[in-house]
C-alpha cells in the first residue's frame, strides 16, 4: 500500500511538471529568479542535494516534505552576501512549528536588496537627481504531514514580488513534495518535489507610462500606458535519494544524490556529503556537494553561476532540560567570475 501510494503521488508530480516542461529555446525566458536561490546554509553547502533528507525549516526550499520532521518549534536567520562583491544582501528568517503529531506548519520570508542605485534619464545620463532601491521578495507559507511511519508529504505556498522605483509586479506559486524512508534505521531515503509552479507574471506601474501631445492640438496631453509582456515562473522537478552510514552512535556519514529537471535553464546532476560527529552535548557537521551542469567547465558558455562546489559546516550545542539546540552556520558557494558567496546563519530548535 505504502509504495502504491508514492508511485500514484509521484506519478502525479511528474505529470504536473511535464506541463511546464521546458526546451533549449525557452532557456532565459523566464523571471522571478530569486526564487530559484538556496536561502539556507546548512542544505545549500550540500550543494542542494538533500531533497530526500534535508529537514526542519530548511526544506521549505529544498523539499517541503522534510518540513514534517521539525521535533517543535524551530526559528533560522541567515545572511548571504549575494553574488559575493555585487554589494546585494540576502536575508531570510522563519519558524516553523508542529500543530499537532504528524502536523508542522511553517512561514518564512526572503528578501533582496540591491542597494541604493542612482536614478539617470535621458536628460540626465550622470544622475545626481536621487535614488531607488530595488527589492525582491519571498514570502511563504508550509505545511507538510506524517502519512505514515515511511510516507512524508508537503505542499509549500508562496507569494513572489520584484519592484523598482516606479513599477512592480506580484506573483503567487506553489511547492509541492513526498518523501519515502525506509531501512532498519530509517538510513535510505527518497524524495520527490515540484516547485515553483504558478501563473504568469508581469509588470505594472508608471514606468510603463508616458506623456504624450496630440498631433492636431499640442496643447492637449495624454498619458500613454505601453503593456508589459507577461512572464512564467522558474518551475522545475527535483528528484533525490540519500543514504546514511552509521558508524556508531556519535559519527554518520550522509551521501546523498539529486537531479533538477529545469523548465528554463539546463538541467543539473547534485551531489552531497554530511559528516556528522557528536560529543556530550555539542554536534559538529561538516558539507560539501557539488552541482553539474552542460557546459560547466566552458567559461564561455556556462549560463548559470550557481554550479560547482560548496562547503560549509554547522556547529550545535544542546541546552536546557529540554535539551533544545542552538547552533550556528555557514556555506560558502563559488559562483565564477562573482566570487564565493557566503551565507551565514543563527537556528533555535526547541524541544
Amino acid at each position: 500500500m505504502k509504495l502504491k501510494s508514492i508511485v500514484l503521488i509521484g506519478a502525479a508530480l511528474i505529470g504536473g511538471a511535464s506541463a511546464y516542461a521546458g526546451n533549449e529555446d525557452r532557456v532565459g525566458s523566464a523571471g522571478a529568479q530569486h526564487m530559484l536561490i538556496n536561502p539556507w546554509a546548512r542544505s545549500a553547502a550540500y550543494g542542494d542535494a538533500g531533497i530526500a533528507n534535508v529537514n526542519g525549516l530548511e526544506a521549505t526550499y529544498t523539499n517541503i516534505a522534510g518540513l514534517a520532521f521539525t521535533d517543535k518549534t524551530q526559528l533560522k536567520f541567515n545572511y548571504s552576501n549575494w553574488m559575493g562583491s555585487a554589494g546585494i544582501a540576502f536575508n531570510s528568517a522563519g519558524i516553523a512549528q508542529r500543530i499537532s503529531e504528524s502536523s508542522v506548519i511553517a512561514v518564512s520570508v526572503q528578501s533582496l536588496n540591491f542597494g541604493d542605485i542612482a536614478v539617470t534619464t535621458v536628460d540626465n545620463p550622470e544622475g545626481n537627481i536621487g535614488t531607488f532601491s530595488p527589492r525582491a521578495n519571498i514570502f511563504n507559507v508550509g505545511f507538510a504531514r506524517t502519512f505514515s511511519s515511511s510516507i512524508y508529504g508537503g505542499v509549500n505556498f508562496k507569494v513572489t514580488s520584484e519592484s523598482i522605483s516606479n513599477m512592480k509586479t506580484t506573483g503567487i506559486a506553489f511547492d509541492a513534495g513526498i518523501r519515502y524512508v525506509t531501512g532498519e534505521q530509517d538510513q535510505l531515503k527518497f524524495g520527490i518535489t515540484l516547485k515553483n509552479v504558478g501563473p504568469t507574471m508581469k509588470y505594472s506601474g508608471d514606468g510603463l507610462a508616458k506623456q504624450v501631445d496630440y498631433v492636431v492640438n499640442p496643447d492637449i496631453t495624454a498619458s500613454l500606458v505601453e503593456r508589459s509582456a507577461s512572464f512564467e515562473l522558474p518551475s522545475l522537478l527535483a528528484i533525490g535519494g540519500s543514504y546514511d552510514f552509521i558508524f556508531n552512535e556519535s559519527n554518520k556519514l550522509n551521501l546523498a544524490l539529486g537531479f533538477t529537471a529545469n523548465s528554463f535553464s539546463a538541467d543539473q546532476y547534485r551531489i552531497g556529503l554530511d559528516y556528522g560527529m557528536s560529543k556530550e552535548k555539542v554536534a559538529f557537521n561538516v558539507r560539501g556537494g557539488f552541482v553539474y551542469e552542460k557546459n560547466l567547465f566552458s567559461a564561455e558558455n556556462r549560463s548559470n553561476a550557481l554550479v560547482g562546489p560548496t562547503a560549509g559546516f554547522s556547529v550545535d550545542a544542546l541546552v536546557g532540560e529540554n535539551k533544545s539546540a542552538l547552533g550556528i552556520e555557514y556555506c560558502a558557494r563559488f559562483a565564477g567570475i562573482f566570487g564565493i558567496i557566503h551565507t551565514i546563519g543563527a537556528t533555535i530548535s526547541l524541544k
